[in-house]
């Protein structure tokens, strides 16, 4: 399969240290000493650094369980996107790694004008690859009837409450801050450009949509990403239109007209879609590239499997209390969202060594950061988080370590190479 139309990357913010050095001389020979010393050099003492830390805390396990290296391991701190792993490990737990997250469609053709209903259930991989095989799907299934004109497509997006906004989400036109809907197509954003005073699709599977044509009217630059707002009726207004571009593709016409409300009582289901994507395959890029939208989304199913629907903010929160308390018997902790943009968030090192206890027959969804480390990284500005497995000759050793507090660039990753070799 093609790639999947939108980037998946999180975009967060790098955190730099600021020059603690004053003196111009020392400044260009440390320079000096970070272009040519090896890489090996860089990582030195990185653990030295981490224990003056303040506001920093690490757990480090051997493959049997045994303590390595522990520092605060039971405090709490803001994980940033390391939740993540929470939100995987439970959804998985919870449905299994082959689960494929359904979308359901229904005809109404008791009048002269036929009417497609689809009901969504918030499937976080909607992508344009994947409406293409609705389209297809669909189509092939009205002109058995028949049927070569869609007269209307009406939208029941009740599994989800209108207007969910998870906290830590900020109101901007980044990727990463889409917001939830229960009907998303390409993670609730859009990719076009500005070609010959004209708006056209930035990518060659998606086409242009009159919503995205509105969106990007008074947009600035040649080509960017963007979400499609806060409000909820946009982003499913904007999978209505793309299902109609690939109806028409499939020669089924569709009229312009969108609506939404429930399924009506008596209507048998024409077609149930069932994404190509397996729950491991749409964790996997989640973790690679922290997809917020992803893990938000697989947070919401979560909260309307175990409290009803419809989704919602309120339901995200009780569940993750729960299911933690249940799972691991915590006590202190707070998580709020599922891919972890709030800063209200709390969680040890230790409960997050807890999930990768738990996580282990599927650490080969984690990214290898660096040879031989497969872990999740979070990032908020202040914040940085790590957490994961180092392979070794006993096995894969769980480690967390969660620093609130501004660190260089890449700091966690020299960290964990250098725990790992002290481990040796």
């Amino acid at each position: 399969m093609a790639q999947p139309s939108p980037s998946l990357h999180a975009n967060v913010s790098k955190v730099h240290t600021l020059n603690p050095f004053k003196c111009g001389l020392f400044l260009i020979a440390t320079l000096l000493a970070a272009i040519f010393l090896p890489f090996s050099y860089s990582i030195a003492n990185s653990l030295d650094k981490f224990n003056r830390y303040n506001s920093a805390g690490l757990l480090f396990l051997d493959a049997s369980g045994k303590v390595i290296k522990e520092k605060r391991a039971r405090e709490l701190f803001v994980p940033a996107s390391t939740t993540k792993l929470v939100t995987a490990y439970l959804a998985l737990k919870h449905w299994g790694e082959d689960h494929r997250f359904k979308t359901d469609f229904f005809l109404d053709d008791s009048t002269a004008s036929t009417t497609l209903w689809v009901k969504g259930y918030g499937d976080p991989f909607l992508v344009s690859e994947e409406l293409t095989i609705i389209a297809r799907s669909i189509a092939s299934r009205l002109k058995e009837r028949g049927i070569y004109k869609l007269g209307e497509i009406c939208l029941d997006t009740s599994y989800f409450a209108g207007n969910i906004k998870l906290p830590g989400t900020a109101r901007s036109n980044n990727p990463y801050d889409a917001y939830p809907s229960a009907l998303a197509a390409n993670f609730n954003t859009i990719f076009a450009r500005r070609k010959n005073g004209d708006i056209v699709s930035a990518e060659e599977q998606t086409p242009i949509t009159a919503t995205a044509r509105s969106i990007y009217t008074n947009m600035q630059g040649h080509l960017e990403r963007v979400n499609t707002g806060p409000d909820h009726k946009i982003a499913e207004r904007y999978f209505a239109e793309l299902l109609a571009e690939f109806l028409r593709r499939e020669e089924v016409e569709v009229e312009d007209e969108v609506s939404w409300g429930k399924i009506p009582s008596g209507l048998s289901l024409t077609y149930r879609h069932l994404n190509s994507r397996t729950l491991a395959s749409v964790i996997k890029p989640m973790m690679k590239y922290s997809t917020n939208f992803i893990a938000n989304q697989l947070a919401l199913k979560l909260g309307a499997e175990y409290h009803g629907a419809p989704a919602s903010s309120n339901k995200v929160t009780l569940t993750l209390k729960e299911q933690l308390a249940t799972e691991f018997g915590w006590e202190f902790f707070f998580l709020e969202d599922g891919a972890g943009l709030s800063r209200a968030n709390k969680i040890s090192p230790a409960q997050l060594v807890d999930v990768l206890g738990r996580f282990r027959s599927w650490k080969y969804l984690l990214p290898e950061i660096e040879p031989g480390i497969y872990a999740k990284s979070g990032s908020l500005i202040g914040i940085s988080a790590l957490a994961g497995y180092i392979k070794k000759q006993d096995g894969y050793r769980p480690f967390a370590v969660i620093i609130n507090q501004k660190t260089p660039y890449r700091f966690r990753n020299k960290l964990a190479v250098e725990l790992g070799k002290q481990a040796d």
